[in-house]
C-alpha cells in the first residue's frame, strides 16, 4: 500500500468495508492540514463486528496452542513486512519521526512473538490438578482440575501516544489472541491510515495461517458514540484501553452499568512521582538534574511514565539542582505533540496551574515547563497531583524528609514511584509507604522505557489503572484476558490438553499440592 491508497475503511466479519455513519479527517501532526477522509461505521456495523467476532472466537478459542503461536508469530513478519509503507504514513499522522517509529515497531513484533512463544510453551495456563481419592471417608474425594480459558471478544481501544505498540497490533490486541479471543479494535482517530495498513498485515496473517477472519475486525470512528456502543455490544466479554483518566473511567462506568458487567482493563493517567533523598542529592546533583530532564521530555513528554511529580529536599543543593535542571531542559530540543488536540491541552494544563498563587514558575519556554510548589501546599489540593500530558514537572520543595514521607502518604494511584538515594536511611521507609500507590518501584532510575519481559508489571492502584493487580505490558498480560474454567470427574478426552493426565508439552502444574512436570500414572 501507498501513502495517497488509503481507503479509510473498516474491517468487519471479514472483509473490508465503508463506513455508513458519517466521515472524518486524519490530519498532518506538524502542519496540521487535512491528509485521508475516513468513514465512521453505524450502529448496524459494530454490532455485525461483534457478532462475526464471536462466531471466530467459538472456532479459535480450540485451535492447537502451536498454531496460536503460528498465528502470533505471522503478523510480526508481516508488519515488518509492511515497513516501508507502514511507517511514513504513521510519521505523518503522529510527527513522532522514523527512527522513534522504527523502534517502536521492533518492540511491537517482539512483543507479538514473545507472546507466540508463552503460548507455545503452555505453562501460563495455570493448571491445577486435584486427583481423586474414591476411598477417602466419610466421603470420597472427586477428581478436580482447573485452567484458564479464553473470555470471548475482547474489545482493544488504541493508545494515541503509542500508535504501534498500545495501538492495532500493540500490548493489548497480542495478549488477547494469545489467549484465545478474538478482538475488536476501535482505531485511534488521531492516525487511523496507520491502523489500516497495521490490519492489513493482521488480515494478511489470518489467511496464511487460516485463521477465521473474524478473529480480528477494525472499526474506524471518531464519536464517542462508537465506543459506548462497542462497549455495550452484547457479546463482548472484556475491554483493553490506554489513555486518559477520564476516557478509562467513562468506559469502565459503561461496562459496568450493561445488563452483563465485563471488566474494563484500563491503563491511565499517571504523574509517576520521583524523590531525590538527601544524600542522592548532593552527591549527584547535576547528574540526575541533566537525566530527569531527558525523561521529563523524553518523546514530547508523551508517556504514560513519565516523571511529572519531582520530590526533593531543602538543603543546600536544592537550588544547585533546580539550576542545573533548569538549564538541562533549556538545552533540550522538544518534538512534536501527536495532535493539536494534545498540544491544546498541554497549554491549557500549564495555564492552569499558573493560574494558582501557590504555583511558582522555574522555566516556561516553547513546548516545556518546569512549575514548583512548596509540600505543604501540595498535600492540600488534589488537583495539583493530576497528570500533565507533556514536556513538563512539578517540583515539590520538602522542608524535611517528614513533609517528604507525608506527602507519598497522600498520593492516590501511580504507575511508576522513583526513589533516588545514596544509602539514604529513610529510602526503606520510603519505599513501604509507595508500595500502597505505585506498581512498580523504581531505584536511582527514571520510569520511561518499559521493558517488555515476564516480570514486568505495568498497571497500578486507581486512577492510574483500573484492576492493580494487572499488567498491560509482559508476557503476564495474557492473564487479563482469561478466565477460569474448574472440571470435576471429567472424562479425560474431554479436558483441555494441558489438564490432562499426559503431559505433552511438560508444562509445570501444581499437582495435589506439588509442582511438577511429571504425568499423572
Amino acid at each position: 500500500m501507498k501513502i495517497n491508497e488509503i481507503t479509510g475503511n473498516s474491517f468487519i466479519s471479514g472483509k473490508w468495508t465503508a463506513g455508513e455513519k458519517s466521515t472524518f479527517k486524519s490530519y498532518h501532526a506538524v502542519t496540521h492540514e487535512a491528509l485521508y477522509e475516513i468513514q465512521e461505521v453505524n450502529e448496524h456495523q459494530i454490532t455485525s463486528a461483534v457478532n462475526a467476532s464471536y462466531e471466530a472466537y467459538l472456532a479459535y478459542k480450540d485451535f492447537n496452542l502451536d498454531k496460536r503461536a503460528e498465528f502470533l508469530n505471522c503478523i510480526a513478519d508481516c508488519l515488518e513486512d509492511a515497513e516501508e509503507e507502514l511507517l511514513p504514513i504513521c510519521d505523518l499522522e503522529t510527527g513522532l519521526g522514523l527512527p522513534r517509529l522504527k523502534g517502536e515497531l521492533g518492540r511491537t513484533c517482539g512483543q507479538l512473538r514473545a507472546f507466540a512463544a508463552l503460548v507455545k510453551d503452555g505453562s501460563w495456563q495455570k493448571a491445577v490438578i486435584d486427583t481423586a481419592i474414591p476411598e477417602r471417608t466419610p466421603l470420597p474425594k472427586q477428581d478436580i482440575r482447573k485452567v484458564f480459558r479464553p473470555l470471548g471478544p475482547v474489545a482493544v481501544f488504541s493508545a494515541s501516544n503509542f500508535p504501534l505498540a498500545f495501538s492495532t497490533l500493540g500490548g493489548d490486541t497480542a495478549s488477547a489472541l494469545a489467549a484465545g479471543n478474538s478482538v475488536v479494535l476501535k482505531g485511534h482517530p488521531s492516525h487511523p491510515a496507520t491502523t489500516e495498513v497495521s490490519t492489513r498485515a493482521v488480515v494478511e496473517a489470518m489467511k496464511k495461517c487460516d485463521i477465521p477472519l473474524g478473529v480480528f475486525s477494525m472499526l474506524q470512528g471518531a464519536s464517542n458514540d462508537l465506543s459506548t456502543l462497542l462497549v455495550k455490544a452484547e457479546k463482548l466479554e472484556a475491554v483493553g484501553f490506554t489513555g486518559s483518566t477520564r476516557v478509562g473511567r467513562i468506559l469502565y462506568d459503561l461496562a459496568a452499568s450493561r445488563e452483563k458487567p465485563i471488566p474494563v482493563y484500563a491503563e491511565m493517567g499517571s504523574s509517576n512521582p520521583l524523590f531525590v533523598l538527601p544524600n542522592a542529592l548532593e552527591k549527584n546533583t547535576t547528574t540526575i538534574a541533566q537525566n530527569l530532564a531527558a525523561s521529563i521530555t523524553l518523546g514530547t513528554g508523551q508517556f504514560c511514565t513519565k516523571p511529572g511529580l519531582i520530590f526533593v529536599p531543602t538543603t543546600s543543593s536544592t537550588k544547585p539542582f533546580l539550576e542545573a535542571l533548569n538549564t538541562a531542559l533549556e538545552a533540550t530540543t522538544i518534538g512534536n505533540f501527536l495532535n493539536k488536540n494534545i498540544a491544546d491541552s498541554f497549554k491549557n494544563s500549564i495555564s492552569h496551574l499558573q493560574s494558582d498563587s501557590k504555583i511558582n514558575t522555574l522555566l516556561q519556554a516553547d513546548k516545556k515547563a518546569i512549575l514548583t510548589i512548596k509540600a505543604t501546599d501540595f498535600i492540600e489540593n488534589p488537583k495539583f497531583e493530576e497528570e500533565i500530558f507533556g514536556p513538563a514537572a512539578l517540583v515539590i520543595t520538602c522542608e524535611n524528609m517528614e513533609d517528604m514521607k507525608k506527602a507519598a502518604k497522600n498520593l492516590t494511584g501511580h504507575l511508576t514511584g522513583t526513589i533516588h538515594t545514596d544509602n539514604d536511611e529513610d529510602a526503606f521507609e520510603l519505599q513501604n509507604i509507595l508500595e500502597q500507590s505505585i506498581g512498580r518501584i523504581i531505584y536511582n532510575g527514571f520510569p520511561t522505557g518499559v521493558e517488555v519481559c515476564h516480570a514486568m508489571h505495568h498497571g497500578g492502584p486507581y486512577p492510574s489503572s483500573t484492576f492493580s493487580k494487572e499488567t498491560s505490558v509482559g508476557t503476564t498480560a495474557i492473564e487479563r484476558f482469561c478466565r477460569v474454567v474448574c472440571y470435576q470427574s471429567a472424562p479425560q478426552e474431554n479436558l483441555p490438553e494441558a489438564l490432562q493426565n499426559k503431559n505433552t508439552r511438560g508444562i509445570m502444574r501444581l499437582i495435589n499440592g506439588k509442582y511438577t512436570t511429571d504425568s499423572i500414572d
